[in-house]
C-alpha cells in the first residue's frame, strides 16, 4: 500500500470517529499548560494531573514561580519522575518568563526552546494546543505509531526526522489534531510491548499488522474502534 493511501485512511477514520481530540493534561491557561508539559516528560499525564492542582495553587502566576526556589517547588512535584531536575527547570522557567517574556508564554517554537526544560517536543505541544499551529510534537507514542502504521520511512530514525515526514504528508489544518490522534492511539491501543491489534480499527492499512499477521483476515467493521 502506498504511503499516501495510509494517510488518507488514517484521516478518514479519525475525522469520522474522533474529530475533536484534546490533550489529557489539565490546564486553564498557557502558563499552566507549559508547567504541565514540562512535568510530563517521561511521566504519565495521569500522574501530572494529580500534582498540578497543588502546583498551580502554590505558584498561580509566573511571578510567583520566579520568586520560588527549586527547594520550595520540589515537595509539590516529588512524585513526578526526575523531580530534582524538574524543580530546577520550573524555577528557571518562571524567572525567564518574567525577565525576558513579560510574564507571557511565547508563541513560537524558537522562543519556547530557550526556556529551561522546554525542548522541541514540548514547544511543539504548546504552539499546537494553545495556538493551533501546524506543529507535530513527536513523543515515544507518535514515533512508535507512525513507524508501525507505515506513515514514515524506515530511514526516519530520530523524532525530528519523523516530525518532518508527518508534517510534509498531513494537511496543514489537521497537523495539530493528528498529533493527538497518534498520541492517544499509542497510549491506549498501539502500546509498546503488545499492541492491541485485536481492538485496533487501523489494521487494514497498518504495515506492522500486515507484516506480522499476514494470514489473519482483517475486518475493520468488527473492531471496537480504538480511542474513538
Amino acid at each position: 500500500m502506498r504511503k499516501q493511501e495510509r494517510y488518507k485512511l488514517l484521516i478518514e477514520h479519525f475525522t469520522q470517529n474522533f474529530p475533536d481530540p484534546e490533550t489529557e493534561l489539565a490546564y486553564s491557561n498557557p502558563y499552566e499548560l507549559i508547567l504541565a508539559v514540562v512535568l510530563s516528560a517521561q511521566c504519565t499525564d495521569k500522574r501530572v494531573n494529580m500534582v498540578t492542582p497543588a502546583l498551580f495553587e502554590a505558584f498561580p502566576t509566573p511571578e510567583h514561580l520566579a520568586a520560588a526556589t527549586p527547594e520550595e517547588i520540589f515537595p509539590i512535584i516529588k512524585s513526578i519522575s526526575y523531580p530534582n531536575n524538574k524543580a530546577k527547570h520550573l524555577a528557571g522557567l518562571g524567572r525567564m518568563l518574567v525577565e525576558q517574556f513579560n510574564s507571557e508564554v511565547p508563541s513560537t517554537v524558537e522562543e519556547l526552546v530557550k526556556l529551561p526544560g522546554v525542548g522541541r517536543k514540548t514547544a511543539n505541544v504548546i504552539v499546537s494546543v494553545i495556538w493551533n499551529q501546524p506543529a507535530m510534537a513527536v513523543d515515544t507514542h507518535v514515533f512508535r505509531v507512525s513507524k508501525r502504521l507505515g506513515l514514515v520511512s524506515k530511514t526516519a530514525k530520530t523524532p525530528l526526522e519523523v516530525e518532518k515526514e508527518l508534517v510534509a504528508n498531513l494537511p496543514q489544518e489537521l497537523i495539530a489534531k493528528a498529533h493527538h490522534w497518534l498520541i492517544l492511539h499509542g497510549r491506549y491501543i498501539c502500546i509498546a510491548r503488545r499492541p492491541k491489534c485485536e481492538e485496533c480499527p487501523l489494521t487494514h492499512f497498518c504495515a506492522f499488522f500486515q507484516k506480522h499477521y499476514p494470514n489473519i483476515p482483517d475486518d475493520p467493521e468488527n473492531k471496537v474502534g480504538g480511542i474513538a
